[in-house]
């Protein structure tokens, strides 16, 4: 199958439905994209409507599950909730935690994604890009974050047998008191030793708005769209929490949510 061309709107395809409409490259042959910046499910991202950036997804090329022995080989256009439900059917174990864990697995892998302590890295063998097979311990990888600077075609994952439903339910459980309107995910990194939402809380912007934009009174750390958010009111309240949290904790927060300026 051929690359082709495809409008997004990122106002619908967005999760935090914020950003322009653009012709997007949709990829169906593994080479060389370096002038592309892949965007996934954009579960995290935060578009600005000026940007000029280059997007592409995976295409359908890239969306398969394959079983050999003891290896799990996925696609990176599978989406999370297809796999968890391939390892449910076929009793694997350790991705219970993608439970209510939006977006495709390039993203995943990306920001080594997960929950509290569980995370992508944990399971996997290997990742396929341009170049072949790179195995784990040769990537450089840390909580929600690797230094990948090239596209994810595919991800080995080791295969333990024993899916666990009672896990399954504690996971489910723990995203329940996420906020369900449009957002990005959780918009800062955890620093060491804290949690980024008591930070938001404790500097007083559990709930503040800016327009249509606000971090969020079930969540703080989930910047969501309340109606009509714009790009400017979103970056407004992000500078305004790492600024206040700078000055009261000496804290230099990180976002986890990822700008196209």
């Amino acid at each position: 199958m051929q690359n082709s061309i495809r409008t997004i709107d990122f106002t619908r395809y967005s999760s935090i439905r914020i950003g322009p409409v653009l012709d997007v490259l949709v990829i169906n042959e593994i080479g060389d994209y370096s002038d592309y910046q892949i965007i996934g499910r954009a579960n995290n991202l935060l578009v600005s409507q000026n940007t000029n950036k280059k997007f592409a997804i995976l295409g359908e090329e890239f969306d398969y599950i394959k079983q050999e022995g003891n290896k799990l080989y996925v696609g990176c256009a599978t989406t999370s909730g297809k796999l968890l439900t391939y390892t449910r059917k076929n009793d694997i174990k350790n991705l219970e935690f993608l439970a209510k864990l939006p977006g495709n697995l390039g993203g995943l892998v990306k920001m080594n994604a997960g929950l509290k302590s569980w995370e992508v890295f944990n399971y996997i063998d290997s990742i396929k890009t341009k170049d072949g097979y790179i195995k784990k311990e040769d990537i450089d990888f840390s909580y929600r974050e690797t230094k990948i600077d090239t596209i994810v075609y595919e991800v080995v994952f080791n295969i333990e047998y024993g899916f666990s439903n009672e896990m399954l339910k504690e996971f489910t459980k723990m995203r329940d008191n996420q906020p369900s309107v449009a957002s990005a995910g959780s918009c800062f990194k955890n620093p060491k030793g804290d949690f980024a939402g008591r930070l938001i809380e404790s500097v007083g912007l559990k709930g503040i708005k800016k327009g249509d934009m606000s971090f969020s009174e079930l969540h703080a750390n989930f910047l969501v769209n309340c109606g009509n958010g714009t790009f400017d009111d979103a970056i407004y309240l992000i500078d305004l929490a790492k600024q206040k949290i700078k000055d009261e904790f000496n804290i230099d927060i990180e976002e986890e949510i990822i700008i196209y300026k």
